[in-house]
This record gives C-alpha cells, structure tokens and sequence, in this order.
C-alpha cells in the first residue's frame, strides 16, 4: 500500500452531465458512456484509465473566460496532430471558440461553458 495518490478522475460541474458526457465522447472519440439511474454523476473512460466525471449543480454557472468574475478553476489541454481539423471537428460538436489567436493552441468553450484547449503537438 502506497501514500502516494493516484488520479482517480477530473470532474466538471454541469446542468446536464448526461449531455456533457456525451460532448466528450464524441469529442475524444471515445464510446458514449453508459448511462445508469443516477443521471447526476456520469464517469467517461479512455482506453489508458483516464476518466473524466460529470456532475450535475442545480445552480451552475459557466466560467467567463478570460474575465475572473466566474473564473474557470480548471480546464483540460487536449493534443491534436491537426488543429485545423480539430478545430472543425469541435466547432461542428457544439464547441464556442474563445481564442483562435494563439499559432500552437485554440481556447474553447464546451457546451456547459468550461474552457478546453486544443494544443498543436
């Protein structure tokens, strides 16, 4: 047994776990979760035991990126061989650009409002 922690799961707060879930899957082309009884907690797997979990907050508030009046607290930096393409793909999955200016990354919004980048790699 080891003190040392290990990453169990990042969890976004949303209104709609079950929708966010499913932005990220198809997202990171990842198999749609399996949805049980509790729709307020949706857990996302990739093949390597990364999970990202969605909870749902009745009184979410999206970040307002780049301002700190709901600052993001956290986001997810995603490598992409083509942030051309990607950049397509997310748009096309109900992604809101928030940066296109940067050369080597692009900041979005996901559907619930967190920010993610996509990162040329």
């Amino acid at each position: 047994m080891s003190a040392v922690p290990k990453l169990g799961a990042i969890v976004l707060d949303c209104p709609d776990p079950v929708a966010l879930a499913g932005f990220y899957a198809r997202l990171l082309d990842l198999p749609e979760p399996a949805v049980g009884d509790d729709r307020d907690w949706v857990n996302l797997s990739d093949p390597s035991g990364v999970r990202i979990s969605f909870q749902r907050v009745e009184s979410y508030r999206p970040p307002a990126w780049p301002g700190q009046d709901l600052p993001q607290q956290l986001h997810l930096d995603l490598d992409v061989t083509d942030l051309e393409a990607a950049h397509a793909r997310a748009l096309e999955l109900g992604a809101k650009t928030l940066d296109e200016e940067p050369e080597t990354f692009r900041v979005y919004a996901d559907p619930a409002g967190h920010p993610f980048c996509l990162c040329a790699c």
